[in-house]
């Protein structure tokens, strides 16, 4: 990666992370609740009623997938969390059978708790991918670890759709070539999307 490019992305990453806290911070308990409780219509049109969705287990700051979680599951759809062997293993995904009690979840070599060893291995047909700042084309700054990109690039018929609050909106964000672009977005207020993109 070109220097430039990295310490641009990391200022980058440390300013969007402090603006997703203050904003997280400042919304009322009440209001946090109500928050993307059934994906918009327009997400809806373009997701398939056999696929597989995949999504991220939320931390604290990051907008939520729960409710996602449990719509899905609940229309028929098999859920499917990112899963590690260890640091050094690449990301798969595993069946998330229980995202009302997280009974089927063990913690994960990134402290984020992920299915079982034993759980059925899934192939997302629709990825719900967490950021940390987006534009409105598309264009994803991620956490900097670069497992959803190597993925996506390893996977590129699944439709990746992020998942952000509209605070982490930019204008321009530094691309590079590995940098996979999403195929929508989705805020608690706004869909953006789908785009179109190649897909060699």
């Amino acid at each position: 990666m070109n220097e430039t490019q990295a310490a641009r992305k990391k200022a980058l990453r440390a300013e969007l992370r402090q603006m997703r806290r203050d904003h997280v911070a400042a919304l009322p308990d009440a209001t946090r609740a109500l928050i993307m409780r059934r994906p918009p219509a327009p997400m809806l049109a373009m997701i398939g009623d056999d696929a597989v969705i995949g999504l991220y287990h939320a931390a604290a700051h990051e907008a939520p997938t729960r409710h996602y979680a449990r719509f899905f599951q609940e229309a028929g759809h098999r859920i499917a969390l990112p899963a590690f062997a260890d640091r050094d293993a690449p990301m798969n995904f595993r069946e998330w059978t229980d995202p009302w009690d997280d009974s089927d979840l063990a913690g994960g070599p990134f402290a984020m708790p992920q299915p079982e060893a034993d759980t059925a291995a899934l192939v997302p047909d629709v990825l719900i991918v967490p950021l940390v700042g987006f534009t409105a084309a598309g264009e994803r700054l991620g956490q900097g670890g670069g497992h959803y990109d190597r993925w996506l690039g390893a996977n590129r018929d699944t439709l990746a759709i992020g998942m952000a609050w509209d605070v982490q909106e930019v204008d321009t964000l530094p691309c590079e070539a590995h940098d996979r672009p999403l195929d929508a977005v989705v805020t608690p207020t706004r869909f953006f999307g789908p785009f179109e993109k190649a897909r060699p």
